[in-house]
């Protein structure tokens, strides 16, 4: 089985690679479980991301992680990373973030939405019924019709251009499913904490923010307030959750192939118990501090989330049930504090 991962370049791209090579096999498109031959990580910029899997190898030697560079606007590079083999399956992570998709609503629509339909009809050219994963988000919400907590029932009323994207691209799934020209899923992910590195333009990078720069001895400047409600979950969760949502058989799906992944609903008030329970857990000497500094656009995309989220019916569909904030922190520690503190 060859699998592909665009944004194979990201963060959650990434875990979600290192993820398949420990349990190199997945169901294919016959519900027969097959080892994986090839991963393909597709994406704009892969800086650093080949040494990562360098010597991962299939049978024969053969790299078993190939990295293409390419945008997903590019329906010419995007027919060739997927190709044609029958026995393929494709987590579609690529993505402008949410903050950029209100400053560019241009380049939104063509990465999103045409990007998307790249993939799309990419994936609906390969012979037999192929399986697809895609990363959609609880941006999928809003507008009056948002009542906490937001479940798999309620209305899809985006207020935000990604949102929009992101709601366009599930509907887009649903009917290429329905019509047979693959098997689509889409896993409707809240805020995944907690990202090492630097703060990206996501209008929720402040959700990493308040636990990683404290974490590394640096003060964290918070747009929101203190108890700002905000759904979240453990980047490990997020990418046993694409796995168990591929896994699922398609008869289990009906109609709706959109899953709401379960979250918790975190504040920085919570972050900063959280931070403190852990520092003195683990006899941490200093934290750098949480200091509140308003952004009114940050602000104004942020109140058009959700504050909660039922995630009842994916758990249901035997989807791991969200870490507690305790759980996420040390998952976060023990996977890159020591080497980014």
């Amino acid at each position: 089985m060859k699998v592909i991962i665009t944004g194979g370049g990201g963060f959650l791209g990434v875990q979600l690679c290192k993820m398949l090579l420990q349990r190199p096999q997945l169901t294919n498109p016959q519900g027969v479980i097959e080892p994986i031959d090839e991963i393909v990580l597709f994406d704009a910029r892969l800086n650093g991301v080949p040494d990562l899997f360098r010597n991962s190898t299939a049978d024969g030697g053969k790299p078993k992680v190939i990295c293409i560079e390419g945008s997903i606007d590019d329906r010419n590079s995007v027919q060739e990373a997927i190709g044609t083999d029958p026995h393929t399956s494709v987590f579609h992570l690529a993505s402008m973030v949410s903050g950029e998709c209100e400053e560019r609503f241009d380049d939104a629509l063509r990465v999103n939405l045409d990007g998307g339909r790249n993939i799309f009809e990419a994936v609906r050219a390969i012979p037999g019924l192929p399986r697809l994963v895609f990363a959609s988000s609880i941006a999928c919400f809003g507008g009056e019709s948002m009542q906490p907590p937001c479940d798999d029932r309620t209305k899809l009323t985006p207020e935000t251009t990604y949102g929009m994207t992101k709601v366009i691209c599930e509907l887009l799934i649903n009917d290429y499913s329905r019509k047979g020209f693959f098997d689509g899923r889409s896993a409707r992910l809240p805020t995944v904490i907690i990202r090492p590195g630097k703060p990206n333009t996501a209008a929720s990078s402040w959700a990493s923010g308040m636990f990683r720069e404290p974490l590394n001895g640096e003060p964290c400047y918070l747009p929101v307030d203190w108890d700002q409600r905000h759904p979240m979950t453990g980047y490990r969760t997020v990418i046993d959750s694409l796995i168990a949502i591929h896994e699922l058989p398609a008869v289990s799906l009906g109609g709706d192939r959109a899953i709401g992944l379960p979250a918790r609903s975190i504040t920085p008030r919570l972050a900063e118990k959280a931070l403190k329970d852990f520092a003195i857990e683990r006899n941490l000497r200093s934290l750098g501090p949480i200091e509140e500094r308003p952004d009114a656009r940050i602000r104004g995309i942020v109140k058009n989330w959700p504050v909660e989220v039922d995630g009842s019916r994916g758990l249901a569909h035997g989807l791991p049930p969200a870490p507690t904030l305790s759980e996420i922190v040390g998952n976060y520690w023990n996977d890159f504090g020591a080497k980014t503190s």
